[in-house]
């Protein structure tokens, strides 16, 4: 099977007001905005605030105890046309211990990798993957399981900017700073709210810098020749 979750590994999220639309995005509902950014309906709503990472969206899952790296469309990983999707695999393979014992059966962690150079540089201060939302049964776990769970298999995680009630834009923009806390060279994309109600993850949206352009560092946009912020020596190589 070469979508062994049957489907997409991970979706698209809505933009907050003011975010930069590309092509295919979404704007959030209006009342969903201003629960994230202005004003709660009660007591119930919890808002987490990450700074939003530029690279390729990928998952790992478990499955008849088999450890399988997908892209985000839900393709196995060694099937895509694309290197950096070859080198996840590749970096899956010899971390498979740590996520066999994070996963447990028929779960999926999605992340950013962020080996290449999109949008954005970095001078990775971490390894090239980092979570930001695991699944089971098909919807997403807290986020203080999942923080919990990366913590104690050394698995990074995208800065937390926010942890309470609404968060403004600019407020969560000061807080990401303009290289935000993950090693860009270039300015940071923007950030993720995350809405948690009742023991369940209610709702996701996104704000991305207006000057934001997508993609610069391809290949596609660079002569045919990629732009790495990681090899699998280890070392970062953007520039």
């Amino acid at each position: 099977m070469n979508k062994p979750f049957g489907g997409k590994s991970y979706g698209s999220i809505g933009h907050l007001p003011a975010s930069r639309l590309g092509p295919g995005d979404h704007k959030l509902a209006e009342g969903q905005a201003r629960i994230l950014t202005e004003r709660p309906r009660d007591r119930h709503d919890l808002i987490i605030v990450q700074e939003k990472l530029d690279g390729s969206n990928v998952g790992i899952g478990k499955l008849g105890g088999v450890i399988v790296p997908v892209t985000r469309a839900g393709w196995r990983a060694e099937t895509s046309p694309y290197p950096q999707h070859h080198h996840f695999a590749g970096w899956v393979a010899q971390h498979w211990t740590r996520f066999n014992d994070l996963l447990a059966e028929g779960e999926r962690i999605c992340g950013e990798w962020l080996a290449q150079a999109h949008g954005t540089r970095y001078l990775l201060r971490h390894e090239p993957f980092a979570a930001f939302d695991l699944f089971r049964d098909g919807k997403r776990v807290l986020w203080e399981e999942l923080s919990t769970r990366c913590d104690r298999a050394g698995i990074t995680t995208p800065t937390v900017l926010h942890h309470g009630g609404p968060c403004s834009i600019e407020t969560a923009m000061t807080r990401l700073g303009g290289q935000g806390h993950h090693g860009a060279i270039d300015p940071a994309e923007g950030a993720v709210w995350r809405c948690e109600r009742k023991g369940e993850v209610d709702f996701l949206g996104k704000y991305v810098r207006p000057d934001k352009v997508d993609g610069i560092y391809l290949p596609e946009l660079r002569g045919g020749e990629a732009l790495w912020n990681w090899e699998p020596s280890g070392m970062s190589r953007a520039t």
